[in-house]
């Protein structure tokens, strides 16, 4: 096999460089780790206070905002429902810029939905990240300490390679593991995040329908 020149050198400065990543990579792995056991015990905390809101009271809910005669009785509705406190603040805000044209109003509605949005979003970009970087990890705390383990068995130490094996094993269980909660997680979050969103639309419109007169 022909040497290219330099290529000693290269590939020396590859291995430091992989190898380097290793522990890293084991640090990346327990933070995602106990970040996937703190969000799993966060969504079944929401879960216990999670307010379900059936159609019937929507619909009642919805034609007293509409219907709703003063400034005073409308802040009344929405101080009293069954809301969650973040939907009942923006319908607030949203009462208390009554003296604001149409469209104003409705632009600062508008705002104050996108703002809880955004903070939806970065909730759940947080889960997409270690959903989608935690089997990455894994996989390369899989391939780095087999280089290694590899390079000792061509010395015939095998214990050192056993013991790149049971690390190589034990970065992908925890960072597949990490990712199979994170994206269960995600996944039903983002699905109690387009409820909300939509029944704060829902509820936001009723009010604007209301200041209309």
């Amino acid at each position: 096999m022909v040497s290219i020149p330099g290529s000693e050198l290269l590939i020396a400065a590859l291995n430091v460089v992989s190898q380097s990543l290793q522990i890293p990579v084991i640090i990346f792995l327990l933070i995602f780790a106990v970040f996937a056991i703190f969000a799993f015990g966060g969504l079944i905390s929401d879960y216990n206070c999670r307010i379900k809101l059936n159609r019937e009271y929507k619909e009642k809910l919805i034609f007293s905002l509409v219907n709703a005669s003063s400034i005073d009785e409308l802040k009344s509705i929405v101080s009293n429902s069954e809301i969650y406190d973040n939907q009942k603040e923006v319908l607030l805000k949203v009462v208390n810029a009554h003296s604001l044209s149409i469209e104003s109003r409705e632009s600062w509605a508008l705002n104050l939905i996108e703002d809880e949005e955004v903070v939806m979003a970065k909730s759940l970009e947080r889960l997409d990240i270690v959903t989608r970087i935690g089997p990455t990890l894994g996989l390369m705390g899989t391939l780095i300490p087999m280089g290694s383990g590899l390079a000792a068995l061509g010395s015939g130490d095998v214990s050192t390679l056993a013991n790149a094996i049971i690390v190589a094993f034990d970065t992908t269980v925890v960072g597949i593991g990490a990712g199979a909660v994170a994206y269960v997680v995600a996944k039903i979050r983002r699905r109690w995040y387009e409820e909300y969103s939509s029944n704060l639309q829902l509820f936001v419109n009723a009010v604007l329908e209301n200041l209309k007169d």
